[in-house]
């Protein structure tokens, strides 16, 4: 298995979002994370990301379904909504999968000494 992750302005994400992952066509993973003001940042949304879609694989949860969902997620979002996580919502197809990865990623800022809040309020404010 090829995984190749990367930090990519924000603004080339195929969609609003600051992470994303995706099958190439030669079976490559590859993981984009939006580029932050500290690499500890940018790789709590690498891990994120390879834990939710290796548990996706594990689980059966195809990235057709997942990106279906988050696209339709991000297009239909209230303009008040700022913070909301597609994962995160009930009827995802991934919600299990995005809150073990979250869970995960929220143990390694703590161990970084990455303040979570603060990490959020620079996801929030990306352009």
């Amino acid at each position: 298995m090829k995984i190749v992750i990367e930090a990519i302005p924000h603004k080339d994400q195929r969609y609003p979002t600051v992470g994303d992952w995706l099958y190439e066509e030669d079976g490559t993973l590859r993981i984009k994370v939006s580029q932050m003001s500290d690499w500890r940042r940018e790789m709590l949304v690498a891990v994120h990301e390879l834990v939710e879609v290796l548990t996706c694989k594990n689980d059966g949860v195809s990235q057709e379904s997942v990106d279906k969902f988050d696209i339709e997620y991000e297009k239909n979002r209230k303009p008040d909504d700022v913070d909301s996580e597609p994962g995160d919502a009930p009827n995802s197809p991934y919600v299990d999968q995005h809150c073990l990865a979250t869970g995960i990623e929220r143990i390694l800022a703590q161990q970084w000494g990455v303040k979570w809040n603060e990490y959020a309020d620079e996801i929030e404010a990306l352009p």
